[in-house]
């Protein structure tokens, strides 16, 4: 039998604080068939965040010369700073066969969906505003005035989840992982991306 399977373009969203950060460490720790797209950021970077790993930080200037250029599958304004997923950083690797993850903010993936109607859109969603908050303060990377505007956002883009195809409640991380798994192995199987050919 052969196969031939054309690239899947993961797009993993949520409110800030709801935990796909360690969603998509762990499914790219597991699953070696995915690459994990670079966003660029105008924003600074955190203590714990590596250049080229997490983001590629740029100038506003860098960043308008990419906006002149097309060179953005999307982009956004999110709390007060720039992000983009460069259509280099996507489309390379899914015409080699490669699956790609976005983990991007929800302006941006609407903007993905849209483009791309193939996509597999996830929704990662905390299990109480409560919850949110804690996350958000525990992680020791912005200022109130920060979390504020993120939790603010939060009610917004939470009313959104229904543009999404899949919804997780991560409230335990074990099985928040295992529904994202199952979720990746069924769409592995699907006949936009799948080309089983069997023999006589």
């Amino acid at each position: 039998m052969k196969e031939t399977r054309k690239g899947m373009l993961l797009v993993i969203s949520g409110p800030s604080g709801a935990g796909k950060g360690t969603l998509v460490a762990r499914l790219l720790d597991h699953d070696p068939t995915f690459a994990f797209s670079v966003s660029v950021t105008t924003r600074g970077r955190r203590e714990n965040e590596i250049e080229d790993v997490h983001y590629h930080f740029i100038s506003d200037e860098e960043y308008d010369k990419l906006l002149e250029e097309d060179a953005f599958l999307e982009h956004a304004s999110v709390h007060g700073h720039r992000y983009g997923t460069l259509k280099s950083e996507v489309y390379d690797r899914m015409e080699r066969g490669q699956n790609v993850l976005l983990d991007i903010d929800p302006q941006g993936a609407r903007a993905v969906m849209e483009k791309d109607p193939d996509c597999v859109s996830v929704f990662v969603l905390p299990p109480s505003y409560h919850e949110l908050k804690v996350r958000l303060h525990s992680r020791n990377t912005e200022k109130e005035e920060e979390i504020q505007r993120r939790l603010h956002n939060a009610r917004g883009e939470i009313a959104q989840m229904g543009r999404y195809r899949y919804l997780i409640v991560n409230d335990q991380i074990e099985l928040a992982y295992e529904q994202l798994a199952a979720i990746v192995r069924a769409e592995k199987q699907n006949t936009v991306r799948y080309f089983p050919e069997i023999g006589e």
